[in-house]
């Protein structure tokens, strides 16, 4: 039940990989025959994600996974700025361990993002804010976990040059209106004759199950891994526009169209491909399938525990997602009773797990319903305070056993502690 921190690999992934790790292992940079091979199952797999994607193959990046593609694009957009606008670049942007000192002007970029972004959006931006690198504006999603486009819009400023924000929810699983925003953003650039404005989207939760074909999105950067496809760990993909200009994050080499030196991972880069390539076969039938699960474990769970509070919207979200927040116990003692049982769940996103807080997308919703927003389930709680919020996420074998059995083993968990059952 914790499809969305990590998937394991394919079988047919497994395989494909396992073949060429056994027989395109040289250095793909080589121009002997071998390494001519090598790079041809790069070029091969570069062009069956750009297919998918409906874009260009030299517009796809490949990366170690979703962290290092989101900050590629938020500290390359915003060190190719500076360059671009010749601007006092500030010491040691784009090196997170440096001392970027203040740096506030007329030139400063201005990033808008939204207050539930994945961690490495969020503490990306913040540390370039602190050391004065940008502007920052988080705006704040609604008591269903969504953002309205208007506030983005009311957001943007003339130097705003880069929005961030995700497709999907990584913990509430709520869907964003991505094509709705890029069209303000569209608006904005015309209104401002602005060329430097970019829209990116971290997909990696919606990657499994909603439409990726970037021109319907209207992004100019999109981001997602291969860990949450079925894929292979440690691998990532970055779409970037062409007209998009980045500066790499480190350097000593010229892969990756000079932005991510190092030595290709062949075998991997195949495995990302071919994961993709299941994913967007199967995506239509699994989702109709976990979308009816969905709808059986809510109504289940609110039948036989109707204190059970569903976080975020319920239209629109995704089918493997299911967030509840309980009144009167720990999230971290319901995750280990319930692992006792072989249930696997989370009580936040696995990057924070080891934060003490309580999650910061929880908290963002809980804000919104204190001030009187009645939109969401969460809100008929709006005055207590929430000590439980657990995500269920199914996957590819999860069934209505498992449904079930997650059901019954609560009933016990609430009955040996003495809490509230129906």
């Amino acid at each position: 039940m914790d499809f969305a921190s990590s998937t394991s690999l394919d079988e047919r992934v497994g395989r494909l990989m396992d073949m060429y790790r056994s027989k395109h292992f040289a250095n793909p940079s080589s121009l002997h025959k071998e390494g001519v091979a090598a790079r041809s199952v790069i070029n091969e797999s570069r062009q069956i994600i750009a297919h998918i994607l409906g874009v260009h193959s030299d517009e796809i990046i490949f990366t170690s996974g979703g962290t290092e593609g989101d900050t590629m694009v938020i500290q390359g957009v915003i060190n190719a700025y500076h360059k671009s606008t010749k601007a006092p670049t500030p010491e040691g942007v784009g090196t997170p361990t440096a001392s970027v000192g203040t740096h506030k002007n007329k030139e400063t970029p201005h990033v808008v993002t939204t207050n539930i972004e994945h961690s490495a959006v969020q503490e990306t931006c913040r540390f370039l804010e602190k050391e004065g690198g940008i502007e920052l504006t988080e705006v704040p999603v609604e008591a269903n976990g969504i953002v309205r486009p208007e506030i983005i819009k009311k957001a943007l400023k003339e130097n705003t040059v880069l929005v961030s924000v995700m497709y999907a929810n990584n913990e509430i699983g709520t869907i964003q209106p991505i094509q709705e925003i890029a069209k303000v953003i569209r608006k904005h650039r015309k209104t401002f004759s602005s060329q430097s404005l970019f829209f990116h989207t971290d997909a990696a939760q919606a990657i499994n199950y909603l439409p990726i074909r970037v021109e319907k999105l209207g992004v100019d950067l999109l981001t997602f891994n291969g860990s949450k496809i079925y894929g292979p760990r440690g691998m990532g993909v970055l779409y970037k526009k062409r007209d998009v200009q980045l500066l790499p994050l480190f350097y000593g080499g010229h892969q990756e169209f000079g932005l991510r030196p190092g030595t290709e991972n062949v075998s991997a880069i195949a495995g990302m491909a071919e994961a993709l390539k299941i994913t967007e076969e199967m995506k239509e039938k699994e989702s109709k399938r976990l979308t009816e699960l969905q709808k059986y474990f809510i109504l289940r769970l609110r039948s036989e525990f109707p204190n059970i509070i569903v976080n975020g919207s319920l239209e629109n979200r995704l089918p493997n997602n299911v967030n509840i927040s309980i009144s009167g116990i720990e999230s971290e003692l319901l995750v280990i009773e319930l692992d006792a049982m072989g249930i696997a769940v989370s009580s936040k996103s696995a990057c924070k797990s080891d934060d003490p807080d309580e999650s910061y997308v929880i908290t963002a919703l809980r804000e919104v319903c204190d001030r009187g927003d009645l939109s969401s389930d969460l809100s008929t709680k709006a005055g207590e305070k929430e000590e439980s919020s657990i995500r269920f996420s199914f996957g590819r074998g999860t069934s209505k056993k498992d449904i079930d059995y997650v059901s019954t083993s609560l009933k016990h968990i609430f009955t040996k502690l003495n809490r509230w059952v129906k």
